[in-house]
């Protein structure tokens, strides 16, 4: 038997709903604590399945891991393992993260070549080429990132893209490192100042946080602390799209507006009312939206992982919209499963062409990521009868209790187990 989530369609979204952690953000931080002996706690983590997954892989370092009820509590030994668990990292792609901090605490890391989720190769030539700029070799052998260094030396790096992994990793390397380290074309998602931060924290210098040059100054050791992780953007939006879809009223709080400032401003181009204020925000929809465009870029550039809501709004606007994918080459499969929903859209290479319709239809489809699996949810909500939602195991990746926060907003979803049918 197998879980799928029964969305019937027709529900206006009204109320406020409490956003927690950011997972794109927590999984670094519980990698980060690596980086200084004795007890690290984090607190406002979300309760998904990635965070355990995580605890796994820091236990099979040597770390002892505390998860409850939001709050992880990781202690770390004096000498930390140098070898990651296959059967953990293999099943989340975030766990590679831990490549940094171990080749800067132990001057050793083999890391199995991670999973995660069906969206378009992410290679690591630009985490080995940065961890070599600092002194460490680096191979993949056997299946396995392999990284020795006698000792890492402050380097000037290049990023030929802002990729956020890699940012991550040669930061987190970096702090312990001799001299100083300049990170150029460096990502500047607020994830990634919430990682700065908590390193600042522990007694890393670093200048430049949120901008593209990050200059990082070695420091001898860190020490372990204690951390609140930011509001996850990437939740709070998919809360936006599902109030302008649904022409509703939804009040999201626990999330820094100004993260999802495009967003936001995007939803107004389509007609939605908004209302700002301190960690939360509100937004308002009467009428259908009219079709916007959306091209994914690197921050502050529209998130690659707000494309699945994207294309599902655009499939029940007004118009025609075009969406432009720039960072993630699979993420168009999506496509495929709106189209059973009824939807009028069509890809070229890595452009997506989305006719709006007055109503999509309902039809058993599954996710192919966490990202997806959402924004079938919220076209679900836009269709005619019921829209079964099969593989969810991957929306509950991302999104804590999701189907109770959808049904106090009014929606009529139901988290079932039955044979899946295709």
């Amino acid at each position: 038997m197998a879980e799928h989530f029964a969305v019937n369609g027709g529900a206006r979204l009204v109320g406020a709903v409490d956003v927690v952690g950011a997972k794109n953000s927590v999984l670094k931080l519980m990698a980060a604590a690596l980086l200084a002996e004795g007890t690290t706690t984090i607190t406002n983590c979300p309760e998904i399945l990635d965070v355990p997954l995580m605890a796994d892989v820091l236990r099979s370092l040597g770390c002892t891991v505390e998860v409850e009820q939001g709050t992880v509590t990781i202690d770390v030994p004096a000498q930390p393992g140098a070898q990651a668990d296959y059967a953990s990292v293999s099943r989340l792609r975030a766990s590679v993260c831990v490549l940094g901090p171990l080749v800067a605490r132990c001057r050793r890391a083999v890391v199995p070549l991670p999973g995660g989720d069906a969206i378009g190769s992410r290679p690591l030539d630009m985490h080995q080429a940065g961890l070599r700029k600092l002194g460490a070799s680096t191979e993949i052998e056997h299946g396995r990132v392999v990284a020795h260094a006698e000792e890492l030396r402050g380097a000037q790096i290049w990023l030929d893209f802002p990729s956020v992994g890699a940012t991550e990793n040669i930061l987190m390397a970096a702090v312990l490192a001799d001299g100083s380290t300049v990170i150029d074309n460096a990502a500047r998602e607020p994830e990634i100042v919430d990682l700065c931060t908590m390193l600042q924290q522990m007694g890393a210098k670093i200048d430049g946080v949120g901008t593209s040059t990050l200059t990082v100054h070695g420091v001898p050791q860190l020490q372990p602390t204690r951390h609140r992780v930011i509001g996850d953007r990437i939740v709070g939006a998919t809360w936006a799209f599902a109030a302008t879809m649904t022409r509703g009223e939804v009040t999201v709080r626990g999330v820094d507006p100004h993260h999802i400032d495009l967003v936001l401003d995007k939803l107004r181009s389509a007609g939605a009312e908004t209302e700002i204020g301190t960690q939360e925000f509100t937004v308002r929809m009467d009428g259908r939206p009219r079709a916007v465009d959306f091209v994914t870029l690197p921050y502050p550039g529209f998130a690659t992982d707000l494309q699945p809501m994207a294309i599902a709004l655009s499939a029940v606007s007004e118009g025609t919209s075009m969406i432009t994918e720039n960072v993630f080459e699979a993420r168009f499969r999506f496509v495929d499963e709106m189209v059973r929903l009824g939807a009028d859209a069509r890809t070229d290479g890595h452009h997506a062409v989305v006719r709006g319709v007055g109503r999509l239809s309902s039809a058993p489809v599954w996710a192919s990521d966490i990202r997806a699996g959402a924004g079938l949810v919220l076209a679900g909500l836009c269709a005619d009868g019921q829209t079964e939602v099969w593989d969810v195991e991957h929306i509950d990746r991302g999104y804590p209790r999701f189907v109770e926060n959808l049904c106090a907003l009014g929606a009529d979803v139901a988290r079932v187990q039955a044979q899946p049918r295709r």
